[in-house]
């Protein structure tokens, strides 16, 4: 009797596949190694040339606005402006409206219209009232309330003046901040 052998022949065995497998993966890698660089080297130009294009564009741009930098930008803005910084100071005046409905409770509020405006000191109201602009039960209001004028647009024309109440509740956080210098000014209107 002939024993059977137990070891029967397996056409997908390791052993017959492996040099085989190994010669088509390196060739596999090494295509895309090289596809890898290439691509990385394309990603690259079309970054660098984004950012190119980006700065030209936004360079060569002619802005419509000025940007507010400075306090000397918003002086030169303020209506009357060398009347406004010698005897106040000039503004940014922001009007909007707000709307509150209670049933059901909302909070509507508009597009806010920003202009230059001017905050006077409360010793310089007679400069309203000599030109006839306010008069004296208007100038009575507001010293009982503590406030004092603002206005925006000209006063030789027709200018939008409020009686406005200085508000210290929020205070300015840009000031007594740690390391910076306080400069010495006065704020009471």
């Amino acid at each position: 009797m002939k024993r059977k052998s137990t070891t029967s022949y397996n056409r997908y065995s390791d052993y017959d596949e492996t040099p085989k497998r190994k010669t088509s993966d390196n060739r596999t890698s090494s295509i895309f190694q090289g596809l890898n660089y290439t691509l990385a080297a394309i990603c690259a130009g079309i970054f660098i040339l984004g950012i190119g294009l980006g700065i030209a564009l936004s360079s060569g741009q002619a802005t419509t606005g000025q940007n507010v930098a400075s306090r000397e930008v918003i002086d030169r803005a303020a209506p009357n402006a060398e009347l406004c910084v010698q005897f106040g100071a000039s503004a940014i005046v922001s009007d909007l409206r707000v709307f509150i409905t209670l049933n059901p409770f909302n909070v509507y509020v508009t597009q806010p219209s920003m202009r230059p405006g001017c905050v006077l000191r409360k010793n310089n109201w007679t400069i309203l009232e000599q030109q006839g602009l306010i008069n004296d039960q208007q100038v009575q209001q507001c010293k009982n309330r503590m406030n004092t004028f603002g206005f925006t647009g000209t006063l030789e024309s027709s200018p939008d003046i409020s009686c406005i109440y200085q508000n210290d509740a929020a205070g300015n956080l840009f000031l007594n901040r740690p390391g910076s210098v306080n400069p010495v000014q006065t704020d009471k209107f």
